[in-house]
């Protein structure tokens, strides 16, 4: 496969290179011949590269430690997944701050990310609510636990207890002292005449937090197969765990995950290096879910799924399948249309449409944009843009011609008094992008962010192509065409 993308590219810088040499025996009388010929070698760099990416098998980008591989993303509305609802799971008249959702909603993209669902799409809808798309999901409840948990890690002091009294309250909830202002000392022992304990539902001491963590991941012992999380602590949490570990060897540490007893291993001397393992009968799965738990922190406000809603895939494929046959229909009558109102102009636009859509479309899969049904009537539209250019070029052109003009006078003046009309309607498109973007993000409407983003795009690549492309095919047109019957070549 690498070897006929290889002949493929070659064979177009090897037809491009003798155009170039071409140019150096011809002379052009508007555009310079050294600029035409830069012009003519970027566009096949452009195209070259756009060809590259845009091919289905491509093997991607590989150049010492950077490596990079080019997929085609397709939204929820196209493969099927889950979409769900996140909420603040706190009263309504609390108020939230909403620097805070966005470390949520950030902290959520995070661990989906890291669970390995692609092309998910997390956004903050107002001020209490975060919208997560998960394309192609089939566990959706395995997903949605992973988001909603805190992940809050606590070290507590288990010193006093038992080694019995440590294992009963193995998968247990407990309760600590962490964010909490305690008030009296837990066991309460009072004298009624007789020496008496009363124990009230024992508060533990939380050394230190899941914050102080530095690095975490997934071990597997060789030997006996087992997995445990190890961590690396920050220095100052390190110093906590040197200095508490030094003066309570022989103690049980707990090691608990949202109030839940994970394990509780007995301290055999003191952790200086602020290293450890948490273990505690964990499968691969279980110890990375863990893992990606602390990694990516604590949720600074609790979330609960207000609404979850499923997109079977057979939707999904039936609306790309139809949106593939409109987009190749609307396509060819385009073509068509420019090639025979237009002629030769309209074979130049055909070219540079043609550029247009392989570089619009590699630039999707190398960002990667996810393409949604929103995303493609908005790539639509833009091939809408690129071809008005073109329209306004010719228009302009054609009139002059009509006025008795040489065709180069047609050309220069054509071009020159339609780039206006160009500049300010893209200008404004983008500008209108920009805005729906910005609405897009900030109230999560995923549809309308789809839209903006492959508009954007389609628009930027589709200036090029009216500024470079059609503007070097006209030249070329100019160097090579020699007769004088306008009206079959020209259409007037």
């Amino acid at each position: 496969m690498r070897g006929i993308i290889a002949v493929c590219l070659a064979s177009l810088l090897l037809a491009g290179g003798r155009l170039v040499f071409i140019l150096n025996l011809e002379d052009t009388t508007g555009m310079t011949r050294s600029r035409l010929q830069i012009l003519i070698a970027l566009i096949l760099v452009v195209v070259a590269l756009a060809a590259y990416i845009a091919w289905p098998n491509s093997p991607g980008i590989e150049i010492g430690d950077y490596k990079r591989e080019f997929v085609t993303r397709l939204g929820l509305d196209l493969v099927g997944g889950v979409q769900a609802l996140l909420e603040a799971d706190l009263p309504s008249e609390t108020e939230i701050n909403r620097s805070d959702m966005k470390v949520a909603a950030s902290i959520v993209e995070n661990r989906v990310n890291a669970l390995g669902l692609s092309e998910v799409v997390v956004q903050q809808a107002g001020d209490r609510r975060i919208v997560v798309e998960l394309p192609g999901e089939t566990d959706p409840e395995k997903a949605l636990k992973t988001i909603q948990s805190t992940g809050l890690l606590e070290f507590v002091d288990f010193s006093g207890l038992t080694p019995e009294e440590t294992f009963a309250l193995y998968d247990r909830t407990i309760k600590t002292d962490y964010g909490l202002v305690i008030t009296e000392t837990l066991p309460i022992t009072q004298t009624l005449g007789v020496t008496e304990t009363i124990s009230i539902s024992p508060t533990y001491k939380t050394v230190m937090t899941g914050a102080e963590l530095k690095t975490v991941n997934v071990e597997a012992n060789p030997q006996t197969g087992e997995f445990a999380v190890a961590f690396e602590l920050k220095d100052e949490g390190a110093k906590v765990f040197r200095d508490f570990t030094t003066n309570h060897v022989g103690d049980q540490l707990a090691i608990v995950v949202d109030k839940r007893v994970i394990s509780a291993p007995s301290i055999q001397e003191p952790i200086t290096d602020g290293k450890g393992n948490i273990s505690g009968n964990f499968t691969s799965e279980t110890a990375n879910d863990l893992a990606v738990q602390l990694r990516y922190g604590s949720l600074p406000i609790p979330l609960k799924v207000v609404e979850v809603r499923t997109v079977g895939p057979t939707l999904g494929q039936d609306s790309l399948r139809k949106s593939m046959i409109a987009g190749l229909i609307g396509f060819t009558i385009v073509i068509l249309f420019m090639l025979l109102y237009y002629r030769l102009p309209g074979l130049i636009a055909d070219i540079a449409i043609i550029i247009f859509a392989l570089t619009a479309f590699a630039i999707f899969r190398f960002i990667p944009v996810t393409l949604t049904l929103p995303g493609i009537a908005g790539f639509l539209l833009s091939t809408g843009s690129a071809l008005d250019a073109n329209i306004l070029i010719f228009e302009r052109m054609k009139e002059e011609l009509r006025s008795g003009k040489t065709l180069r006078q047609s050309v220069d003046l054509g071009w020159r008094r339609a780039w206006s009309s160009i500049r300010d309607s893209n200008i404004a498109t983008l500008i209108t992008c920009s805005i729906l973007f910005w609405f897009g993000s900030t109230y999560g409407a995923t549809i309308v962010k789809g839209f903006s983003i492959t508009l954007f795009f389609g628009v930027v690549v589709s200036l090029f192509v009216a500024i470079v492309v059609t503007r070097v095919l006209m030249e070329l047109v100019l160097l090579f065409f020699k007769s004088k019957n306008f009206s079959t070549w020209f259409g007037i």
